[in-house]
């Protein structure tokens, strides 16, 4: 466990710098979207790739991160927010519906998530403890609500956080999906176990990109969907700025 004195070394930022609210996202191109959403946005650390901007929405401060790609990269990087002060991260992403009703472009939001033992969060937990993965029930309802109210096509259940994104077998599918998984991603789970090991209130928030039952996708999804995560993004901010 990283001491509470020790400073972040992948995020060039002073503590001032850092929102105590925190929209993380795996694409740098999220980050320049949602900070059309802010007033004075400023880029704050572009060291190693991790493109970080704060804001202001209405007169609340929100930062904006880049976590990268899968569970290793966003731990430092959600680990090095908590050194910065901050106190609740909400992961805004893309996902692979495992349901034949969850279409493209509809929102998941993410009560906790399923993960292999072992990986990432295998470093965390002595004797791969079964621990569980589970977002802040507060936020995670907020953040629902308001969503169901102003968006409709959204559901809320348990979703599966893959350590590798090439090594799913043909029986993939069918298997989580039938384990009632709304769908797969690669971050969440890391994102609630950190979020619990370091008393910080943490929610996923997902926008489908792919139907893995239909086999549908959208490439360049961030681009092809930049509305309804400008929407998403929208209400997230609202919720982050009135709690």
């Amino acid at each position: 466990m990283p001491e509470k004195t020790q400073k972040p070394i992948h995020i060039r930022a002073s503590p001032d710098k850092i929102s105590r609210n925190i929209i993380a996202v795996g694409d740098p191109w999220r980050v320049k979207l949602l900070s059309t959403l802010l007033k004075d946005p400023e880029i704050v650390n572009e060291h190693r790739g991790f493109l970080i901007v704060t804001g202001y929405y209405g007169d609340q401060k929100i930062t904006l991160a880049t976590h990268g790609v899968g569970m290793p990269s966003a731990a430092i990087v959600f680990e090095e927010l908590i050194m910065l002060g901050a106190e609740k991260i909400v992961r805004l992403g893309t996902t692979g519906s495992l349901r034949e009703d969850i279409d493209i472009g509809d929102v998941i939001v993410a009560e906790g998530a399923v993960y292999n033992m072992g990986g990432t969060i295998g470093m965390y937990l002595e004797n791969y403890v079964a621990y569980s993965a589970t977002n802040d029930l507060e936020l995670t309802y907020l953040l629902y609500k308001e969503l169901k109210r102003r968006i409709n096509r959204v559901f809320r259940g348990l979703v599966f956080s893959s350590d590798a994104f090439y090594a799913e077998d043909p029986n993939f599918v069918k298997r989580w999906s039938e384990r009632n998984i709304l769908s797969v991603e690669m971050e969440c789970a890391v994102l609630a176990v950190i979020g619990r090991l370091r008393d910080v209130k943490t929610s996923c928030v997902l926008v489908v990109s792919d139907n893995l039952i239909k086999g549908v996708s959208i490439l360049s999804s961030t681009e092809r969907l930049s509305e309804r995560f400008l929407e998403v993004g929208r209400v997230i901010m609202d919720v982050l700025s009135s709690t």
